[in-house]
């Protein structure tokens, strides 16, 4: 069967779990489930748990924590019950020390007994509300992920855990900006406001259309980039950290719960 993204926008978080443990869905998930939150996936061992999760409360624009699971058990019971993290994502990739391994779309042989899960909000959780606020996203018409980048902001060090911010851009109408600026400021489990609109520059960023993790560019004239803070900056961070192991979503490819965008705006 093929699926494509309009299949998914209403679907039940168990289809989506169901169609990625099957390999009926590899692809990004803007879009899909529209009304549930969607977190980003980081599993690291027990040894280096609590130094990541000092990391997630001292940077929680772009680490909001939504859950923890227990050591060893790849099922996350307060958001998504009966779900398999191991499973039921698009995509993984897969760090060692400092370098990405690999990319998979299960990791069912690799998942060990001192295995910590954290799931961590994910905008793509907020494109629901501004795109109910009529703000337009055009990676999600044209069904591209969305464009990200790292940036010369340092995250706060916790032990090891160490690094750049990673955001992401999405190109708003700019009579809308102030608009989008204040939807999204009411998710901050989902990364909240803006961390930075227009210039570029100012994050260190020197050419838009040459994202750090492949996305969708176009700037257009009546337009201005706006950047969010992203769950792809523990990839980043782990790129200096060095874990002995560190298994992340890959990005773009998120685990969807089932929490849902209006709970979370009622937290």
């Amino acid at each position: 069967m093929v699926l494509n993204t309009t299949d998914l926008a209403t679907a039940e978080p168990r289809g989506v779990w169901e169609a990625c443990r099957n390999g009926e869905w590899d692809r990004p998930t803007p879009g899909v489930c529209q009304e549930n939150v969607q977190a980003n996936l980081v599993v690291l061992p027990l040894s280096d748990a609590f130094d990541f999760l000092r990391f997630c409360q001292r940077n929680p624009k772009p680490c909001p924590l939504i859950e923890v699971t227990d050591a060893g058990d790849p099922e996350p019971k307060l958001t998504a019950a009966g779900a398999d993290l191991r499973t039921d994502l698009p995509r993984y990739r897969v760090y060692r020390r400092d370098e990405e391994v690999e990319e998979r779309t299960e990791i069912r042989d690799l998942w060990r007994d001192d295995f910590v899960a954290f799931l961590l909000g994910c905008s793509y959780s907020f494109e629901y509300a501004l795109l109910a606020a009529g703000i337009p996203l055009r990676h999600i018409e044209a069904g591209e992920n969305v464009a990200m980048y790292r940036t010369n902001i340092r995250c706060i060090s916790a032990g090891k855990f160490a690094g750049p911010m990673v955001v992401s851009m999405r190109p708003i109408p700019a009579r809308l900006v102030s608009h989008a600026v204040e939807v999204t400021a009411r998710l901050p489990q989902v990364h909240g406001a803006p961390v930075h609109v227009g210039a570029p520059e100012a994050l260190g960023i020197t050419d838009l259309k040459r994202p750090d993790w492949d996305g969708m560019t176009e700037v257009r004239p009546d337009e201005v980039p706006v950047f969010w803070a992203c769950g792809v900056t523990p990839q980043a961070v782990a790129l200096e950290a060095k874990p002995e192991r560190m298994i992340t979503h890959s990005p773009g490819h998120m685990f969807v719960t089932e929490l849902t965008n209006k709970e979370l705006t009622n937290r």
